[in-house]
């Protein structure tokens, strides 16, 4: 069963690389939405935010404040080392049982770990991936499409791309590269050879 990362920077068509290979079959884990699991209301992971950071970033239903710890976080290096030794860990113990549970359901199959920040995390990265796939599309041209399709002005656009990985560190890390910066087509006919070759060599 191959285990494969799938990473990319915001608007390279990550997601659109994602769905397609779905399509084919494939069990996909979105690490946001582990991200969010490893934290919901009654975790041991809130509980220890709660102790690290303070009742300042829980609601009042008890859920985690994101805009409060973010607020936290971004300004003070060493409060965001300790939101990622609590989160981390847990992130990747929960990948790891969802990954066990798609191979005990089917031997066969392939595990895609959608993961947008791989390249700044890569250190901490769950064990046993036979491959990372980087999802690639200029920095300019991301930038383009957050502007034009998802109606940021172009100054938010230039911040939300600069706060990732760049290019080169992105795929520094890639063992297969999806180049996204052509047409959907051209980009859903490189999933469908990914998915080709993943198939055939654990056929």
């Amino acid at each position: 069963m191959p285990f494969i990362v799938l990473t990319g920077g915001i608007a390279s068509g990550k997601s659109t690389v994602a769905a397609r290979l779905a399509d084919h079959g494939a069990v996909v884990i979105d690490a946001d939405a582990v991200a969010r699991e490893v934290v919901a209301p009654g975790s041991e992971g809130l509980e220890r935010i709660a102790e690290r950071f303070g009742t300042a970033v829980i609601t009042a239903d008890g859920s985690l404040d994101r805009a409060a710890l973010a607020a936290v976080v971004f300004a003070d290096d060493e409060a965001r080392r300790d939101l990622e030794r609590i989160t981390h860990p847990a992130v990747r113990r929960r990948v790891a049982s969802l990954a066990a549970e798609a191979r005990a359901s089917d031997p066969d199959a392939v595990v895609v770990y959608d993961v947008p920040l791989y390249a700044e995390s890569a250190g901490s990265g769950p064990a046993g991936v036979d491959r990372v796939v980087v999802v690639h599309a200029p920095a300019d041209l991301r930038i383009r499409r957050l502007v034009d399709l998802r109606g940021m002005d172009r100054a938010q656009a230039e911040r939300r791309v600069a706060a990732q990985a760049s290019d080169a560190e992105r795929l520094a890390v890639a063992d297969t590269v999806i180049d996204a910066s052509g047409s959907l087509a051209a980009t859903l006919g490189q999933a469908d050879d990914l998915w080709d070759d993943l198939t055939r060599r654990s056929g």
